[in-house]
């Protein structure tokens, strides 16, 4: 059986991946962070197996028993006065079965004023898009290995158009219980529009990534380290706006070296106190740290920090994360054990 799954998981790899950068694909809030713990940890984690019931919007092999009859609702105070937010739950009918996983994530793009080509207003307008999730986990015949699928229905309204696709995440999580240290292969995003907008039909934001986790033995911490976007080399771009002139005028583009790219592609973070009621997480996403960097000025882009408090069947968690010396991004979320 795991034969297999790592088979299928070589063959979609290899029939699928393409590079893909942001801006040319559409549905590009499938990617976006899904809470504040997330958030905290860089942006992107792949490996939490416990109760986060919202974990598995990244990563359907994670869905656990810990996660009966948990409920996550969480909400980000976006750029530029976007708003969005995302839902989970999950519930266990057997340990036989597992446990099956729902979740939802809707943003909010906000109110625009619209006009014709002649400059004449047309009034206001707005734009939403929501994705509904459908997952489900196993073990891999009684190894360490856990398989997982979840499915996605796709929403989009940006003003007076409309589209509808769909898709499918599909992880894999090897759990070593004896060094606490898990690692996950995860292909997010394999699927198309079924109806466009108008006429032409977009990629969906397909990715590739891998991540590792390790609660360390004698100290309360978990590191994290994380791979995004695996399926595309090189995935930086050279910064026009840091382009350099020598005294003749002669002009150089920003050259990206291999080091670059590779820390680039890299996500790192940690949870202190990570099975307390009371932790504290940090993380540092390489790619947003370098791509939002102002030349000469420390704006501590790429830095991200969070809490979490469990009090009795509720637990409520921040994160603060910084883009640019203008915005920020405030992650607010909230648990619930229904049981």
């Amino acid at each position: 059986m795991l034969k297999k799954v790592i088979t299928f998981f070589c063959l979609s790899l290899a029939s699928l991946t393409m590079a893909q950068v942001g801006g040319e694909t559409t549905y590009q809030f499938l990617n976006l962070v899904s809470s504040p713990r997330q958030a905290a940890l860089g942006g992107k984690v792949l490996t939490n197996i416990d109760y986060d019931v919202t974990q598995a919007l990244f990563n359907p092999a994670t869905i656990n028993v810990e996660m009966d009859n948990q409920l996550a609702l969480n909400y980000t105070s976006y750029l530029g006065d976007i708003g969005y937010g995302t839902a989970s739950y999950a519930y266990t009918i057997d340990r036989r079965t597992q446990t099956f996983h729902a979740g939802i994530t809707y943003i909010n793009y906000g109110d625009f004023d619209g006009y014709d080509e002649a400059g004449n207003s047309t009034g206001t307008f707005t734009g939403n898009e929501t994705a509904l999730s459908f997952g489900y986990a196993t073990q891999i015949d009684y190894s360490d290995f856990y398989f997982g699928a979840s499915v996605k229905l796709i929403t989009s309204k940006l003003e007076q158009y409309n589209s509808f696709g769909a898709a499918a995440d599909l992880g894999i999580i090897y759990i070593n219980e004896k060094l606490d240290f898990n690692a996950a292969l995860v292909v997010r995003n394999l699927g198309s529009q079924i109806t466009t907008y108008a006429g032409l039909k977009e990629k969906i934001p397909f990715e590739v990534a891998f991540g590792m986790s390790q609660r360390l033995e004698n100290v309360p911490i978990r590191w994290h380290v994380t791979l995004e976007n695996l399926q595309e080399w090189p995935i930086s771009r050279s910064n026009p706006a840091r382009t350099t002139s020598d005294l003749s005028g002669n002009q150089s583009s920003e050259k990206i070296g291999f080091l670059g790219q590779v820390m680039r592609h890299t996500i790192v973070g940690a949870e202190i106190f990570p099975e307390g009621g009371f932790n504290i997480r940090l993380g540092y996403n390489f790619r947003r740290g370098e791509e939002l960097r102002i030349v000469d000025q420390r704006n501590f882009s790429g830095l991200s920090a969070g809490i979490s408090i469990k009090m009795n069947k509720m637990r409520f968690s921040y994160t603060h994360a910084k883009y640019t010396s203008a915005a920020n991004s405030n992650f607010f979320g909230l648990q619930i054990d229904l049981q």
